[in-house]
């Protein structure tokens, strides 16, 4: 079950439509909880009978139904099955003005302007917070459709999110359909040979150029029109393979007239721009020399079609980049080291009696066959970001405001983790003032501007101790974003947090059998449920994986398009060259000579695009790899390895096409001399 906290007026400003209760209603009590359909029926067999009852949380907290709501839709981006009612009491931390842990929504009037109400709000916070010389914190308005795409930010403006991936791969997409609209050139101008005779004797007879011209564009419009049909038909048959790998419930929206718009307007400008070039070309042959068979083309149109291959192996070559670094990108945040061991550690939630009893917990999880160590903490550190501005330290300049990231940590926190304390030393039991001193990590240190920190005294939610130790930085959050400073307390009284567990190498399955026996003596009316911290680390590059995945499929796609597009090339030289070839075979020319020389022409066409796309990738991945704090090295051996795909795929392509040319019977391409 997915739940969360709501304010009074959520099911006011919130189109989730009420099964039972009223918007008015449903999270007004301090002690309410609104619940979803799918929940109510589970627990109380209906939506009617479930308002009322009382649901019990984490087995400490009694909550009265006020609501039931409809199941969100799939495509909804908030996903919940309850919500219990906003109150401060929950969230201590909520009282203080310089701690953000919640997103707040304004619902404004409809005659509101967001730009003058933006500015009339900008400046609120300076009345609790004073804006310092490095640090001011404004407010700011978003628009709620935006949020899901535009969640990125940067000086308080919208940079990035998921509209980068719908960009990249929109990119793609258009890529892809060019590389398809300049093979359909290709392959038509390597038919042209074929029809010329046909354009030949329909113009002696009085076909007008642009009679022809449309009849082509026609003939091209209908092929667009059918590959249309048959892509919402694959479509159709693999969007619920798509949705599983990228977890997205995407359907096709083929009822929507906005949806039917585009797709006819893209299946005719698809159409006009991949025949719009052999539908003038076919045109414009002259039927005297064609019905003489004497149809040669202009220096200018063979580069006109060669410049097209070129720019076609371009975009084949950057997907191949593309492809090759979000691998490298993909590889490195997932095994790079954190500065802490995350694999064989797990955690547990601080729920029901847990951290009331969590020193009778830790003493006999401790004793378990399979169990190394054991230790909790306030904040999971996957989770913590650099958001506390209540951090003073000795020689603090005035008005200074850094955000610091902060936990409070039991005595094994390090031990238990993995981390290294590379200055003064860790929290010890022997020393009775530790629950009033603090560990930093390097950057706090850094940040601080301490030479010697150990002993300089620090104060944390006016709390105020020495430091007693420095930890080497390790990452507490993504890779897209630079260390923060962090500060670690001690408290092991902590009514909330997680329970860390390690346990011992090939262990894990003999701790966990016995680890449930004892949460459950503690625990007994509570599930058993715990989270391995390497998959939860997983998770936050979910969206990298689910890139690579998608540019493999699309890079691949690509190169097969380009490879048609080849393979047209190669017709069309061959068709042009049959009796080249017929006079070099009868002259003594063998198979090997000839596969060159048609294999030569292509492969400077590939080098020029390898040329053309080097700088073009370097530049946009560059560009892309700046949103990682800790990314890869653009190494010379990617660009490298491209051009040789792009050159193998080449050979292998034109190499079917050059020695059915070079075995065919010089007799047959002679005898009409």
């Amino acid at each position: 079950m997915k739940g969360g906290s709501a304010g009074a007026d959520f099911f006011k400003m919130f189109s989730y439509p009420l099964v039972q209760g009223t918007p008015e209603t449903a999270l007004a009590a301090p002690a309410s909880v609104a619940i979803s359909r799918d929940m109510a029926i589970t627990f109380f067999d209906s939506p009617e009978s479930a308002l009322g009852k009382t649901l019990t949380v984490d087995d400490t907290q009694d909550l009265t139904v006020t609501a039931v709501f409809e199941n969100p839709p799939a495509n909804s981006s908030a996903q919940f099955d309850c919500l219990i009612s906003f109150s401060v009491e929950r969230a201590p931390a909520l009282k203080r003005w310089n701690i953000n842990v919640t997103p707040t929504y304004i619902q404004l009037l409809p005659q509101a302007d967001p730009v003058i109400v933006e500015a009339k709000i900008k400046n609120f916070l300076d009345a609790y917070l004073e804006p310092s010389s490095n640090y001011r914190a404004e407010l700011g308005l978003q628009r709620f459709s935006d949020v899901y795409l535009h969640s990125g930010f940067e000086n308080g403006e919208p940079s990035g999110g998921r509209i980068e991936y719908v960009r990249i791969f929109s990119g793609i997409a258009v890529f892809i359909l060019l590389i398809a609209c300049i093979n359909f050139m290709n392959l038509a101008t390597a038919r042209s040979v074929k029809r010329s005779k046909e354009i030949g004797i329909r113009k002696v007879i009085g076909a007008a150029r642009h009679t022809l011209t449309s009849q082509f564009i026609g003939e091209t419009i209908l092929f667009a029109i059918i590959a249309t049909v048959a892509s919402i038909v694959l479509v159709t048959l693999l969007l619920p393979y798509f949705n599983d790998l990228t977890g997205k419930q995407l359907a096709l929206p083929v009822t929507q007239p906005s949806f039917l718009l585009i797709l006819i307007s893209l299946t005719l400008i698809t159409g006009l721009i991949a025949g719009s070039y052999p539908a003038f070309f076919l045109s414009s042959l002259q039927p005297t020399r064609v019905l003489k068979g004497t149809l040669k083309f202009s220096s200018r149109a063979v580069w006109f079609r060669k410049g097209l291959v070129v720019f076609q192996f371009v975009l084949s070559i950057l997907l191949i980049v593309v492809t090759l670094v979000i691998s490298q990108q993909t590889t490195y945040i997932q095994n790079k080291h954190l500065g802490y061991e995350r694999e064989n550690l797990l955690y547990i939630l601080m729920r029901g009696n847990l951290p009331s009893k969590y020193q009778v917990f830790k003493q006999a999880a401790s004793s378990l066959p399979g169990i190394q160590q054991v230790d909790r903490t306030g904040n999971l550190f996957l989770r913590m970001r650099a958001t506390n501005l209540q951090v003073d330290w000795e020689g603090k300049a005035p008005n200074t405001i850094i955000p610091f990231a902060n936990s409070r940590v039991g005595y094994d926190y390090v031990k238990t983790m993995g981390l290294e304390v590379i200055e003064g030393r860790d929290f010890s039991r022997e020393f009775s003032t530790d629950t009033a001193s603090f560990l930093v990590n390097e950057e706090a240190v850094k940040r601080m501007g301490f030479n010697e920190p150990i002993g300089k005294s620090v104060t944390l939610n006016g709390i105020k101790g020495p430091i007693i130790g420095v930890l080497k930085d390790f990452h507490f959050y993504s890779l897209h974003e630079p260390i923060q400073p962090l500060v670690v307390g001690l408290n092991e009284n902590l009514p909330f947090g997680v329970a860390l567990v390690r346990t011992k190498p090939g262990k894990t399955q003999e701790a966990l059998a016995s680890l449930e026996q004892t949460y459950k003596e503690i625990n007994p009316n509570l599930p058993f449920t715990f989270y391995f911290v390497d998959e939860e680390y997983q998770k936050l590059y979910r969206s990298e994986k689910i890139i690579t995945r998608l540019s493999n499929v699309f890079g691949g796609l690509a190169i097969f398009i380009s490879c048609l597009g080849l393979l047209g090339l190669a017709m069309f030289s061959a068709e042009q060259r049959v009796k080249e070839i017929g006079i070099r075979k009868v002259l003594g020319a063998s198979v090997n000579s000839i596969v060159t020389l048609f294999s030569k022409d292509f492969l400077k066409l590939v080098g020029m695009a390898f040329i053309i796309a080097t700088p073009i990738a370097w530049f946009f991945m560059s560009d892309w790899l700046q949103g990682y704090a800790y990314r890869i090295e653009l190494s010379w051996w990617v660009f490298a390895l491209a051009g040789v795909l792009a050159f193998l795929v080449t050979l292998l392509t034109i190499s079917f096409q050059s020695i059915r040319a070079a075995l065919a019977n010089p007799v047959d391409s002679l005898r009409n001399e």
